[in-house]
């Protein structure tokens, strides 16, 4: 084992690890780090440690010595509505960047790796395929409801109702105060529950534990066997890189589909597929996504909260419906491929067990989980958009857009940031036929943040919210819904066309067709050669804006970011 290579190369390392409570005994064990986002920075993290405690205990019933590390995250929920959110998608980076350090200076035998939220799976997953060690994934699962099924989601769109006079303020306060009722990942198909989906469908976590409640006792039994896991895979040197592949990102990409998850998976997998060696562009997700079969029902864009995915199931339920897409022989964790996994499941009660929950509802399973033959949309849920207006690609979750906005021809409205945006949408400078630009808001911009107030004011709006579009070099929530369209690459700060709209322009979406593109200026429609020809005349006179950040780690991130479209990480 690694371990014991360096303790004969480093005599330091026993009395060190003896300086800190570990017996002579425990230095010859297969040594396991356990890396957790636990602390008290939000719901998602700060119940983490009793499962990294569970972890430490299984790794020691195999016969392991486990080290705990830690490397909080924070929330894009706590950073929205003020420059933090530049923060979120840098955050990334920077927690796989410490997990390397630690894994990497103090060499370990295999890992647990154990996060709940948007960047801080992601990042563990990054970090799983850069240090290529023997790892296992086990997510902190997804809070419960509020009164009335109420959830995070909801609050953006009761705060802009509460903006423009629809509801008092003490009903927001009410919302406000009920809508986390415990700690988890949101219970929404945000990216937080996305990415824990995402980590099981790759094959990192054991079957069936992703996405569970919080507060239920079955998450505590799969944290130890994760651990007693971890130890087996450390003597079996079974290393991530040697079992996910491409067909492990295709898999997720089909799950992804039929879960309806977050846009955001299109910067996370692409970054964690990096770091295991593959490439996945936006053309991997429109090509999977373009008659995937579109199955569950949870918000933001179906009815229930995320909590009910595992009592209908869970990810095993998702890939039993679509199980003639998959790729059956994908290795996982358990020393076994996906279909082997998904036969075990049949016959060791875990459908009974969720059911059990399911029964408490009054729902069934197919109230959540649609057939394969009866699903809610044939065409997936997100399609890549491209044309004049984005020449790289840009991103819709068209299963969250209403029809009327699936083709269209809409007016720009630019704006260089967010609050001028959000203000305009609020104070009705807006009307219908808009197209809302957010320009200078990807990764080398600010930070690529979320767009999230912006898509709920506009969303909850009874005269907007099917009758405008939102168009951003920036991203959006996992809880988004409405018209909007992201990731539009090049971004502004690079000069993409993006930079060049002006007021009026003339902006064309079609969906079905894939397009978007700049047909128009001042309100009159040109022909294509004429829209080159003034989109190069602009470009001329367009002048960079300066660099928003002069220091920090948002300086470094600006710097080396890649294109939303590669996955926004660090170059």
């Amino acid at each position: 084992m690694v371990s014991q290579e360096i303790r004969r190369i480093a005599p330091e390392m026993d009395p060190l690890r003896m300086g800190m409570g570990w017996k002579v005994e425990d230095l010859e064990k297969p040594q396991i780090i356990v890396e957790s986002t636990f602390g008290d920075s939000h719901p998602g993290s700060a119940h983490l440690l009793a499962f990294a405690n569970c972890a430490a205990e299984g790794v020691a019933e195999a016969g392991g010595k486990a080290a705990r590390y830690f490397a909080t995250d924070i929330c894009d929920g706590m950073a929205q509505g003020h420059d933090g959110i530049n923060y979120s998608l840098a955050s990334r980076d920077t927690i796989a960047n410490l997990i390397e350090i630690h894994a990497n200076a103090t060499p370990f035998d295999a890992g647990v790796f154990i996060s709940s939220c948007d960047k801080a799976v992601p990042a563990h997953l990054m970090a799983i395929g850069r240090i290529n060690i023997p790892s296992i994934v086990i997510t902190g699962g997804v809070m419960e409801a509020g009164p009335d099924l109420l959830t995070l989601e909801q609050i953006g769109a009761y705060s802009a109702m509460c903006q423009r006079g629809e509801i008092t303020e003490e009903q927001l306060t009410w919302y406000k105060h009920h809508a986390c009722p415990s700690c988890g990942a949101c219970s929404f198909m945000g990216t937080a529950s996305t990415m824990q989906i995402m980590a099981e469908a790759l094959g990192l976590m054991l079957p069936g534990s992703a996405l569970m409640p919080a507060t239920c006792e079955d998450l505590k039994t799969f944290a130890a066997e994760a651990g007693k896991q971890a130890v087996k895979l450390a003597k079996l040197g079974l290393k991530p890189r040697d079992m996910v592949t491409m067909d492990s990102f295709e898999n997720a990409i089909m799950v992804h589909a039929a879960i309806s998850g977050s846009t955001n998976s299109l910067l996370h997998l692409p970054a964690a597929a990096h770091e295991f060696g593959l490439q996945i562009d936006e053309e991997t997700f429109d090509r999977i996504h373009a008659d995937a079969h579109y199955l569950l029902d949870i918000r933001p864009a179906g009815k229930w909260p995320a909590q009910y995915f595992y009592y209908a199931g869970g990810v095993p339920a998702i890939m039993e419906e679509i199980k003639g897409r998959l790729h059956l022989d994908a290795m996982t964790v358990t020393g076994k491929t996906l279909g082997e996994n998904l036969e075990d499941l049949k016959k060791n009660g875990f459908y009974e067990r969720c059911e059990e929950y399911l029964k408490k509802t009054g729902l069934t399973r197919r109230d959540v989980i649609r057939p394969y033959d009866k699903p809610i949309g044939t065409n997936g849920t997100i399609a890549i958009l491209k044309g004049n207006l984005a020449p790289e690609g840009a991103v819709v979750k068209h299963s969250a857009v209403p029809k009327e906005m699936h083709r269209a021809v809409l007016r720009a409205k630019p704006y260089d940031c967010e609050e001028e945006a959000i203000d305009a949408v609020l104070k009705h400078v807006i009307r219908p036929g808009d197209a809302v630009m957010i320009r200078y808001e990807g990764p080398k911009g600010s930070g690529m943040p979320e767009m999230f107030y912006t898509t709920e004011a506009i969303s909850s709006d009874a005269e907007l919210g099917s009758a405008i579009a939102l168009i951003t070099d920036g991203r959006f929530s996992g809880a988004s819904k409405g018209p909007a369209i992201g990731h539009v690459s090049p971004e502004a700060a690079e000069g993409g066309p993006i930079a060049l709209v002006e007021e009026d322009d003339l902006i064309e979406i079609d969906i079905l067709n894939r397009v978007l593109r700049i047909v128009g200026v001042r309100g009159e429609r040109k022909s294509e050669q004429e829209i080159e020809a003034i989109l190069a005349n602009r470009k001329q006179h367009w002048t960079p804006k300066p660099e928003k950040y002069r220091s920090g780690v948002l300086k470094i991130f600006s710097q080396h970011a890649v294109s939303p479209m590669k996955g926004g990480y660090m170059r």
